[in-house]
């Protein structure tokens, strides 16, 4: 009898994944078995899901706490199609290229009353939050925290007016975003004035864009082209100073803790959505 080889790295992860489904786990997920690499091309074909229209996307699984009541007189509460529920309320804050989740969880308990969603390209990054969000809502099943986030897998440089009608979103976060720095990589950069154009369809009148990175070349460009479109203004150092949402974006992401690590610099620059003017 022969013995069987060890198994290898990557059967080892995908054996610890299948492990971590098991319903009610409370064991927050380790990144080591969600190996993946720091960036993806978002020009790819990913084979990606995504809704054809905001009013068909599938909400319910990922906020099951925030399901709308039954509407019909007859219609039982464990209705079989509870998935294709709306919610009792819109998702109002993303997290565009949401790496692990550390700023949605930060987040989590100081938006008590916002539904978020972390957006993330990479399969096993977008696995890993959603098991850490599970965990966390099983952490605190008593208290309901964690019931506001949620994570899909999706390419926001293609596809986010599928995901957010117009005027949906108050908050937009572009945490440290791959810097492209390539001069003919610059099309796939997270900020352009197309993709601003497309941020500003989603966000209504007095939303704001928080942005950060530690690459000063990109937080300058980020500036101009927010700037240059007629939807944005940047909001005053003073203010964007007590925002709570910078202050905690600023310590929360996990590249904002690796660029502490490394004694970096952070840069950042907040943008509010102004009012459509009025057609002539």
């Amino acid at each position: 009898m022969t013995d069987q080889p060890p198994p290898s790295k990557r059967q080892k992860r995908e054996d610890y994944r299948k492990a971590h489904k098991v319903e009610g786990s409370a064991a927050l997920p380790k990144k080591k078995f969600y190996r993946q690499r720091a960036h993806a091309n978002p020009f790819s074909d990913h084979q990606l899901t995504y809704p054809a229209s905001p009013e068909l996307m599938h909400w319910a699984s990922h906020y099951p706490a925030y399901i709308a009541p039954p509407t019909g007189l007859n219609e039982p509460i464990d209705h079989p199609e509870t998935r294709t529920r709306p919610l009792s309320r819109d998702i109002t804050v993303a997290d565009i290229g949401c790496g692990f989740g550390g700023l949605l969880v930060a987040l989590a308990p100081k938006l008590p009353d916002e539904l978020l969603l972390g957006m993330e390209i990479r399969t096993q990054v977008t696995e890993f939050v959603q098991d850490r969000i599970k965990a966390l809502r099983n952490q605190n099943a008593d208290s309901g925290l964690y019931q506001n986030i949620a994570c899909v897998r999706a390419n926001t440089m293609k596809f986010l007016p599928n995901f957010f009608k117009k005027g949906q979103l108050s908050k937009i976060f572009l945490c440290f975003p791959d810097p492209h720095f390539k001069a003919r990589k610059h099309k796939a950069r997270i900020v352009s004035l197309t993709l601003n154009s497309e941020y500003a369809f989603a966000m209504k009148p007095g939303g704001v864009v928080y942005t950060i990175t530690d690459v000063e070349d990109l937080h300058k460009w980020m500036v101009k082209h927010l700037e240059e479109h007629p939807s944005f203004l940047r909001v005053g150092k003073e203010e964007e100073a007590e925002d709570e949402c910078v202050k905690t974006m600023m310590v929360e992401t996990e590249e904002g803790k690796k660029v502490e690590r490394n004694k970096g610099e952070k840069f950042v620059a907040c943008f509010r959505r102004l009012e459509d003017p009025p057609w002539p």
